[in-house]
This record gives C-alpha cells, sequence and structure tokens, in this order.
C-alpha cells in the first residue's frame, strides 16, 4: 500500500485491560482515555472523528474483515476485545482496502485467534482502583476443522467517584477446510458493557480534588449536575454473527460474508436518557489477484440498519426517566463498490489506483409527529499512488486521494434538555452535508539491521467538516458544517528495535518509540487561523525494555509536551496542560506456557486531564475536564497451554 499503515500483536504486550494497552506504541493513533477503565475512549486517526465521543465514528472497524461499525458508521468503542486478537492491522486514510472505508481515517482490523492458534489460555489481571479481569480461551484443531471460544470478565470501581465499569466478553469461531482452496469460518460473540460515567469537572477542580464529580462540593454547579443525583451511565448489549468463506486458485482469491448484529444501548447523559435498538445486516465480497505486470482487486459491500430510538428527559433527582420527547425510526443503507489496479512499471516501481462509488442513505421519522428527514449521497471516491522499493528492506511511496463521511445518526438526531426545566425538552432533526477531503501523503518505511522504522506525511483539505459541540454544562448538543474549509496535516513516526549494547550488560535493550504531530486548523470562516480543538498537537510514547533470559524489565513515558484547546475559539485559561506520565513494566516467563508481569502507571503521580468536552467557545468556570488516573499498579499472570 503506498501509505501508512499499522500492525499490532497484541499477544505479545503484558496487560490488555483497553485498547490503549493495544496500541500505545503505533504512531498516527490517537487514544485519549475517558475513565480509565473498561468505558469508551476516544480514537482519532488524522482528525477523522475528532469529535465523536461519547459516540465514535470516523473508522471503520472490522472483525476478521467483516465491518463492526452500524450501518450510520457509529460505533461502541468498549466493545472491543484486544485479548483475543492475533494482530490488529490500521490502514490509515486512503489506505483502507476495503469498499465501505471511504473516511478520513481509514480501518482498523482485529484479527480473532483460532482454535489452531492455541489449545487453551487462563489470563488474570488485578490492580489498583478495584481493577480485576480474567479471560478463558480453550481452543481444538483436528484434520479439517478447529474451533475456539474465549469468554473474558473485567471489572473495575474506578479512579473517580462514580466511574464503576463491568463488562462480560464472549467470542467463538469455527473454521472448516473444504478442500480445493476453499476455507469456512463462522463467528458468534456476545458483548455486555455497563460503567457509570462521573462526567466532566473544571479546571479548578480538577487541580484541587481529581477523583471529585459535580455533586462532592456545595456550588450552583454541584447542585445543579450532581452526579449522584442524576446517575449517567452507559449499558449497552451485543450479539453478533457472521460467516466468511475464502477460495482461491492459480493466482487469485477471493472472499464472501455475510453477518448482522443486534444492539440495545441505555446511554444516560446527566440530561436525558437515550434509548437505541439497532439490527444491523451486511454483506462483503473481494477478489484480488494478479496477471502478468497487473494486480487487480474488486470489491463490493452492502449493509442496512434498522434502529429505533427513544429520549427521555433525566428527572434530576434519582436518574430516573420523566417524559419521553423523542421516538424515532431510523434507517441507514449503503452500497459500496470498489476496483482497484496496481501496474508494475518496472522492477522496483509500482502504480496503484484505486474507485470506490458509495450510495448511502439516512432515513429518519418520528414517530409522536410528521417530522421526517430523509437525505442520501452518491460520491466516488478515488485514489491514486506510487511505490517505490528500492531494496527489500526499503519502501518509499506517494499517494493522492479523497474522502467522503457521512454523518451518523448520533449527528442527525438531537435532544435538547433545560436542566432546570425537563418538561421544556425537545427534539430535532438536522440536516447535514457528506464531509469531505483530499489528502496528500508521502512517505515510508524500512528496516536497518535489527530496527523498523516508519513515516508518514499527510496533508488534507477538508470541505464541509462535521464539527459537534458540547453546551456550557459539558453535554452534547449538536453538530454542524464548518462554513469554510478545514486543514488536516501532520507527521507519524515510528521506530523500534535493539540498541547495541556491550558483552558485560549480558542482555539486550529493546525499544519502542511513536510521535505522532497533528496540526488541524480552520483555513476560514468564524474561528479562522485557530486550532482545531480535540487532538493534542504532539503525543509521543515510547518504551525501552531491558531484556535478559526470562526477564524484561524497563521504562515507558507517554507525553503531550503542549497544551492542547479544548474549544475552538482556543480560550487560553481553559487548555488541557501538557503532561508526562511515568510508567514501567517487569515481566517474568517461567517457562514457555506461563508468564508473570508487574506494571506501573502514572509513577510520579502527575495530575492530568486524560480527555475532555469540545466547544465552540469555553471559559474557565465551565464544567470541562475528565481526570486521569493517579499511581497506578497491574499485576498480571498468562498461561498458555
Amino acid at each position: 500500500m503506498p501509505g501508512g499503515t499499522n500492525l499490532a500483536t497484541p499477544q505479545s504486550e503484558t496487560r490488555l485491560a483497553t485498547l490503549r494497552d493495544a496500541l500505545d506504541y503505533q504512531p498516527g493513533l490517537v487514544i485519549q482515555d475517558f475513565f480509565g477503565g473498561t468505558d469508551q475512549p476516544r480514537l482519532n486517526i488524522r482528525g477523522s472523528g475528532i469529535q465523536s465521543n461519547p459516540v465514535n465514528r470516523g473508522v471503520l472497524l472490522l472483525q476478521d474483515g467483516l465491518p463492526l461499525n452500524e450501518a450510520d458508521g457509529s460505533f461502541v468503542m468498549g466493545l472491543l476485545e484486544p485479548r483475543n486478537a492475533s494482530w490488529i492491522s490500521v490502514r490509515r486514510g486512503a489506505n483502507a482496502g476495503s469498499p465501505g472505508a471511504t473516511t478520513l481515517g481509514g480501518e482498523l482490523e482485529f484479527n480473532s485467534l483460532t482454535g489452531a492458534d492455541e489449545a487453551g489460555r487462563l489470563r488474570l489481571e488485578s490492580g489498583s482502583f478495584g481493577r480485576q479481569a480474567v479471560q478463558v480461551a480453550a481452543g481444538l484443531a483436528e484434520a479439517g476443522h478447529d474451533a475456539r471460544v474465549s469468554i473474558s470478565q473485567d471489572q473495575y470501581d474506578g479512579y473517580r467517584h462514580h466511574s464503576a465499569s463491568h463488562r462480560t466478553l464472549v467470542h467463538s469461531n469455527f473454521g472448516l477446510d473444504l478442500g480445493d482452496g476453499v476455507e469456512n469460518r463462522s463467528y458468534l460473540s456476545w458483548s455486555d458493557l455497563t460503567f457509570e460515567i462521573p462526567n466532566v469537572i473544571t479546571k479548578a477542580r480538577l487541580e484541587d480534588d481529581p477523583r471529585s464529580v459535580l455533586g462532592d462540593g456545595n456550588t450552583a454547579q454541584d447542585h445543579l449536575l450532581n452526579v449522584y443525583r442524576r446517575d449517567p451511565h452507559r449499558d449497552t448489549q451485543q450479539l453478533r454473527l457472521a460467516n466468511r468463506t475464502q477460495w482461491q486458485g492459480t493466482g487469485w482469491q477471493q472472499s464472501f460474508g455475510v453477518y448482522g448484529q443486534n444492539t440495545v444501548d441505555d446511554f444516560t447523559d446527566p440530561l436525558s436518557h437515550t434509548l437505541t435498538d439497532s439490527d444491523t445486516l451486511g454483506a462483503q465480497w473481494s477478489l484480488e489477484g494478479e496477471q502478468r505486470l497487473f494486480d487487480y482487486r474488486f470489491g463490493a459491500g452492502w449493509s442496512y440498519s434498522d434502529i429505533t430510538r427513544e429520549l427521555y428527559a433525566n428527572s434530576g433527582q434519582d436518574g430516573s426517566r420523566l417524559q419521553r420527547f423523542g421516538d424515532f425510526d431510523l434507517e441507514a443503507r449503503n452500497v459500496d463498490l470498489l476496483a482497484g489496479l496496481d501496474w508494475h512499471l518496472a522492477q522496483d516501481w509500482t502504480l496503484v489506483t484505486e474507485l470506490k462509488w458509495s450510495d448511502v442513505s439516512r432515513d429518519a421519522s418520528s414517530r409522536n409527529s410528521n417530522a421526517s428527514l430523509d437525505q442520501s449521497w452518491d460520491f466516488a471516491t478515488p485514489k491514486i499512488g506510487l511505490n517505490w522499493t528500492p531494496s527489500e528492506n526499503q519502501r518509499w511511496y506517494a499517494n493522492i486521494s479523497r474522502s467522503h463521511e457521512a454523518p451518523t445518526f448520533w449527528e442527525i438526531v438531537v435532544g435538547q434538555v433545560p436542566p432546570t426545566a425537563p418538561a421544556q425538552a425537545t427534539a430535532s432533526l438536522t440536516e447535514l452535508n457528506v464531509q469531505r477531503a483530499t489528502t496528500y501523503e508521502i512517505g515510508g518505511q524500512g528496516r536497518i539491521g535489527s530496527n523498523e522504522w516508519s513515516l508518514s506525511l499527510y496533508h488534507s483539505d477538508v470541505d464541509d467538516e462535521l464539527i459537534s459541540t458540547s453546551d456550557s454544562l459539558g453535554v452534547r448538543v449538536g453538530t454542524y458544517n464548518y462554513a469554510s474549509r478545514t486543514r488536516h496535516r501532520g507527521v507519524e513516526a515510528g521506530i523500534k528495535g535493539l540498541l547495541p549494547t556491550s558483552a558485560t550488560l549480558g542482555g539486550d535493550l529493546a525499544y519502542r518509540l511513536a510521535w505522532t504531530f497533528s496540526d488541524f486548523t480552520f483555513r476560514g470562516g468564524e474561528f479562522e487561523g485557530n486550532q482545531i480543538a480535540g487532538v493534542p498537537r504532539q503525543l509521543w510514547a515510547g518504551e525501552l525494555l531491558y531484556r535478559r533470559g526470562p526477564w524484561s524489565i524497563g521504562p515507558n513515558l507517554r507525553w503531550l509536551p503542549q497544551d492542547t484547546p479544548t474549544d475552538h475559539a482556543n480560550t487560553r485559561n481553559n487548555y488541557q496542560d501538557s503532561y508526562a506520565l511515568w510508567g514501567f513494566k517487569a515481566s517474568y516467563k517461567v517457562n514457555e506456557g506461563l508468564s508473570l508481569y508487574l506494571q506501573g502507571d502514572n509513577l510520579s503521580d502527575e495530575v492530568y486531564a486524560s480527555s475532555y468536552v469540545i466547544r465552540n467557545r469555553a471559559d474557565a468556570s465551565q464544567p470541562t475536564f475528565l481526570s486521569g488516573n493517579e499511581r497506578s499498579l497491574s499485576v498480571g499472570m498468562d498461561y498458555r497451554f
């Protein structure tokens, strides 16, 4: 691919409590914790979905090649399970290969462990703030078939008040080798995620009492948005069934998969309850092969979601539901086609071309009134790139591409509840345009001895960027297309390998370092020249491990060297302050199947904001920030048999 990609192997990590544990040292990925447990971190790639949390969009998630998103593009990040993945691949931006991956962010794929990978596994984890986790997996493989089932459970009391979380995940798959190059695999999964939401606090409160929530004090804000009385939380269950067949011949291979999932979601913020029941169906086909000087690929995808969404006012006294002020039938449909042709111009040069065409619709109607809004779009998403491979261990590339992102129903359906007058709550439908961008990218990757490096530089000119904002209380209030152009540009760099050591050291020094630089700005309009709020300008993640025999031990660092604006007006007294979080990790491999680990995070006990809500304009008196965890320790055991 003529562009930036990542390949992570989560089973080589120690703790795998969150998605950041699996992807922390990957350039180009910005993962911002919300509450530090099994909740919903904000995932951002190249500014796609930059404002989307508490409901994520902007990236196509894949499980074994098939989409995990609802057909409107939304997904629940907390349902992902890195402990069940043999590898995680990220194809950033236009480097995404799926027919429906047309957004600025690209795609992120989880590849499941199978019964052929291991006979069984027991993983136990325990740590500060009541963190407890267990995973039990069993697999078998005999001639022509294999099967695996994994059950995992996480419990977390939470660092902050009112931030407990609980998650149970069941993943299973069954594979058949049908002969003549034909393989079939079926997948069945069940996910149950529940977490309390401590909500945001002011910068002054974060610095004085980072564990606190509104309701712990005696101010007007504490009385109005008392978290204990309003009980914001999220409770999500998902059942998913999928099947995929792959077959191949001389010089070609193709696959066909189908999937269906039901997602029941109760998302309660301090002012309202949003109840969603979604049924999603989809199918995807791909064919790729080679013919003389050409490689070709074709693909097609179809997805459909039938969604009901009800909105209730929050009583503010005991978190109960008051009147239903919104009741909607929602339908999302997508048809996506892909055609690509790569031309091997010379031994070291390949011209890569691709065209995707999409027909998408988002139809919404109210059961309470005659209000309805049907929106549909057709768009082509082309790409042209060049690969130069001067040696086996070195590759350089350049590409030009387009991207498109249609709004989700979380942007289209808007509820507003006055905090002091919940009886006046209203719901409305918002007409939005597709976010579009043209992206230019250059970079390379390679290996020098035992060291691997990667570098991507990109520049995206964005039209109609989807901007989501929160009100003065920190509650999301709506989304709009920015009236002028915006620009996303950045650098994604990573290096890992072994440092030279002397014979007296008796071991080796393994390192990983990732740098993600994001320069996202408004090019005109109301906020011309300002930084787009939501993503740190620089993010560094590094690790150095001394490895000798069965031991591995060393420090790590997560560093934001610059303050980050939380509003598009860039109000200086309400920035997220820079921080440096030092950690430590030690692991011991008892034998071939058993390993133990000890991990410390934020050892200097830094007080910092892990994330925040985004506004057009803000000031320091408004609750904005989510506190990051203080010093913590984790221990764990991983036994494979």
